[in-house]
């Protein structure tokens, strides 16, 4: 592998509508667009964060050679980091966005996760206090 001096982080989610996902992270999320490609591809990006939006039309897409094909959703997810979770969360639920789960505390802060229109999970953290 090579190695670049590039601090973007780099991931792709696999939706149902590109338009939709860039819809959702730029006027919710604070993200910016990119590249613009529906409907197959764009990308959206916040702060060193490019979030690769891949439709079904991509080539992230297409069939692997077993048959399965690549779908939204899952667990895995990216980690958004944020001051107030309790504001953040009531103004995405005010928004219509669907949530897993409600807020929950751990040792290393608080958490809660919620979906994309896709289904691709996105979690806002906010640190614990020390």
């Amino acid at each position: 592998m090579n190695s670049h001096d590039d601090p973007t982080v780099h991931v792709r989610y696999l939706v149902d509508d590109v338009q939709a996902a860039v819809d959702f992270y730029t006027t919710h999320l604070g993200f910016t667009l990119g590249t613009h490609f529906p409907p197959a591809f764009a990308d959206v990006r916040r702060g060193n964060l490019r979030l690769l939006l891949s439709g079904p039309q991509s080539s992230a897409g297409r069939p692997m050679p077993d048959g399965r094909t690549p779908q939204p959703g899952g667990w895995n997810r990216i980690h958004l980091i944020v001051d107030d979770i309790d504001t953040e969360s009531a103004r995405l639920r005010a928004a219509g966005v669907r949530f897993r789960n409600e807020i929950i505390s751990g040792p290393g802060g608080r958490q809660t996760v919620f979906d994309d229109p896709a289904g691709n999970p996105v979690e806002l953290f906010q640190p614990a206090q020390h």
